[in-house]
């Protein structure tokens, strides 16, 4: 989706940039912003203004007073509007609204089928949207959707998703638009697992991978403090990748599948299957392994095994300092993320791994929706879209 940005008057432009120092949460005064940015008290009073009557900072209180009137100390407004995140699977789908810091205010999950189609499956989406916005009362901003499946990142379309049929090229964005007239961002959902992991639980790290496993095996990589899409959109694509074979491997020496086909929970669950278990997918896995089947526990901890079998490679390519581990799978319990440690603290080199932490996702079932808020918010708060909020307000 291409934006149309409108031109700030000279005397509020650049209120974007100033808006950017309020983010880390700490209250300031004019003075204060003046000093650190070297603009003109008076250029700063401008801009600050505009920020106040487009309602995304407001008064905190006073500072403390060095003779005369205490300055009015200012803070970013996270209610100054909303966002709407949709975090898509396979057959779950959750749809939160979320606050401009991203905390979630109210967000519910339905079963759905992905096989459904985009435009059904959207529209039952997109209502409970409306529903969760109307409890509000608060104007939403923008869309962020996390989707099980590469995306062309430039146009926010599934490109090609293998577990979503009728999805190929399908206009998100345009459609979503019908609806709600605001900026919509589109991204595979495991990209958004880690934007939200890596803001709520590792701020400070700049080198980070999560791994899901679920239906499906993906994998987000944040390198130098940054999310890694590669040229296409298809970065991190870790579920086609062949699984290297070790010397205890129990697998035919004929066998060529991919990571995906036999470490996903529809893998686990096709192994449970096979010795009589019913299983028919992940969640089932997940049930299993909660209830202490000893049979669930061992295929389970052995896909971990199979996953760390591709990770250590990654490890020593990339040299990430935390892995985590979400998903359906990974939630069940320690024993899919034991396998992945045995494996890459093993395989991988010492120098990548001396310091390297392997952790399960901190951000529990409403991560996905978290990291689409967090995604969308840094989009409307940036100082381009902000210098357009104060132009169309002004």
């Amino acid at each position: 989706m291409v934006d149309v940005m409108r031109s700030a008057p000279a005397s509020t432009a650049g209120a974007g940039e100033i808006f950017q120092l309020f983010l880390d949460g700490r209250a300031r005064t004019k003075a204060e912003i003046a000093a650190s940015t070297g603009l003109s008290r008076s250029t700063v009073a401008a801009r600050i203004d505009a920020l106040l009557a487009a309602g995304l900072i407001q008064g905190a209180g006073e500072a403390v007073s060095t003779g005369g009137r205490p300055p009015a100390r200012l803070a970013f407004n996270p209610h100054a509007g909303v966002t709407l995140a949709i975090d898509l699977g396979a057959t779950h789908a959750t749809v939160a609204i979320a606050d401009l810091a991203g905390s979630i205010l109210d967000a519910l999950t339905r079963r759905i089928d992905i096989g459904d189609g985009p435009e059904p499956l959207l529209d039952r989406l997109l209502d409970d949207g409306g529903a969760l916005l109307a409890g509000t009362g608060l104007p939403l901003l923008g869309v962020g959707i996390g989707v099980p499946g590469p995306v062309e990142h430039s146009t926010g379309r599934p490109t090609n998703p293998p577990i979503m049929p009728g999805w190929d090229r399908f206009d998100v964005p345009g459609y979503v638009q019908r609806r709600f007239d605001v900026p919509v961002l589109v991204d595979n959902d495991v990209n958004i697992l880690a934007v939200g992991e890596q803001a709520t639980s590792w701020p400070h790290t700049r080198d980070l991978i999560f791994i899901k496993v679920a239906t499906g095996i993906g994998a987000g990589l944040i390198s130098g403090g940054q999310l890694q899409r590669g040229a296409q959109g298809s970065a991190g694509d870790l579920g086609h990748v062949q699984v290297p074979r070790s010397a205890d491997s129990a697998r035919p020496l004929d066998d060529d599948r991919d990571l995906e086909a036999i470490a996903s929970g529809t893998a686990i669950a096709a192994v449970l299957r096979a010795q009589g278990i019913e299983a028919a997918g992940s969640a089932d896995v997940a049930d299993l392994v909660r209830a202490g089947n000893p049979a669930a526990i061992e295929a389970t901890r052995q896909a971990g095994r199979d996953v760390g079998e591709v990770l250590a490679t990654v490890v020593n390519l990339l040299n990430p300092s935390v892995i985590v581990l979400g998903g359906i799978v990974a939630r069940a319990g320690e024993h899919l993320l034991a396998g992945v440690r045995e494996v890459v603290y093993r395989r991988s080199i010492p120098l990548a791994t001396q310091h390297l932490t392997i952790v399960q996702s901190q951000a529990g079932e409403h991560s996905g929706v978290l990291g689409a808020a967090i995604m969308v918010a840094r989009h409307v708060l940036s100082p381009a879209s902000v210098d357009a909020r104060i132009a169309a307000v002004g």
